[in-house]
């Protein structure tokens, strides 16, 4: 298990295709590539016009997007620093004890299933009869806060969303929620909830997935409302392992499907729908295909951790596909380190410039 001392002695580095792949175009519900104008027009622009980019003033349009978007991800890691500081000078928080994990704060059920874990003799097999698994493939479903918990939490996002405070995107498809690094839960509560009560799990279920040597992460909430984000399309994540833990507050519908690894094609695919219940996480590999249906009322607020092993992606990385080509980040990054045994390239301007 990685200690917090061996993390502050890593640097973790973005891959360069963070600039240019995986763009999701929410209104055509598509993931391009994007290098220049040129090819994005010969690649996508028959497939544009199927989905209702008819039009060159359309297409156009969609062009000037894309670049801001490409821009956007440039200036990621320089703009993060720059809100994390101000928000950590300006935002007074609700409930500053919730910045540090606290036993108290997790539901016995997840603490019984953590101590089965380090117990002499743990096994994948004794694991399972703790725990949940759902039709689902590979995806497990337990207990990890009290109501309690949740709801304060809940709270502080919320008198944090409503401050002058700066706040960031969660993630490329999530237009609404909170980057909890930024706020300033990484060191005090998500790092010792990897570390400590996440990782023993991940180590049992996912071995070959790098779950036994998960070594950092990003953390965010995201928020479903009505006349906001509603539901969340297809996709992967850029994980090795998921937890995705229902909060709250109060809606219906809304629930989340999961289909087949995402090298498996589309049409080979059955998705399973899973209802999520408030408080209880959902386990699952990062490369399962999956997504949120539309909720019907109410909100829904989910806290997602994406738990990320060094050691796998260092080989490829998991969203382009290739070897990384490493770029500076802040942090964690995306998750790699510099490792001569992978041939892992360091290109010093993808995400500064």
């Amino acid at each position: 298990m990685g200690s917090k001392e061996d993390n502050t002695r890593i640097k973790f580095y973005t891959c360069g295709c963070f600039c240019t792949d995986n763009i999701f175009l929410e209104e055509y519900k598509l993931h391009v590539r994007f290098i220049s104008a040129q090819k994005f027009r010969i690649d996508y622009q028959e497939v544009l016009a199927t989905r209702g980019c008819s039009t060159d003033i359309h297409f156009e349009e969609l062009l000037k997007k894309i670049e801001r978007e490409v821009e956007r991800r440039r200036q990621l890691c320089v703009k993060s620093a720059e809100r994390a500081a101000l928000i950590k000078e300006v935002y007074e928080p609700l409930h500053k004890e919730l910045y540090y994990l606290q036993e108290s704060y997790l539901a016995p059920e997840f603490l019984k299933i953590v101590n089965y874990c380090g117990s002499d003799g743990a096994s994948e097999q004794g694991l399972l009869e703790l725990i949940l698994p759902l039709a689902a493939k590979r995806v497990y479903q337990f207990p990890v806060f009290s109501k309690k918990f949740c709801k304060k939490l809940i709270e502080e996002l919320e008198h944090f969303e409503q401050s002058e405070a700066p706040k960031g995107r969660p993630n490329s498809m999530n237009n609404y929620g909170t980057l909890l690094n930024e706020l300033g839960f990484d060191e005090g509560f998500i790092t010792p909830l990897r570390e400590k009560y996440l990782q023993p799990l991940a180590a049992l279920l996912y071995p070959d997935c790098g779950g036994h040597c998960l070594d950092s992460h990003k953390a965010f909430v995201v928020k479903y409302a009505i006349h906001e984000d509603m539901d969340l399309s297809y996709h992967y994540d850029n994980a090795e392992v998921t937890l995705n833990v229902s909060l709250g507050k109060e809606f219906t519908e809304g629930n989340l499907y999961f289909g087949d690894m995402r090298q498996v094609p589309l049409s080979d695919s059955e998705c399973v729908e899973v209802e999520h219940h408030v408080t209880e996480g959902l386990l699952h590999r990062g490369q399962q295909m999956h997504g949120a249906l539309r909720i019907s009322s109410g909100q829904r607020w989910n806290l997602i951790v994406w738990m990320r092993a060094s050691r796998e992606r260092n080989k490829l990385c998991p969203m382009c596909g290739k070897k990384p080509r490493l770029a500076e980040g802040q942090g964690f990054a995306d998750g790699f380190t510099e490792d001569s045994q992978t041939g892992t390239s360091l290109n010093m301007s993808c995400v500064l410039n």
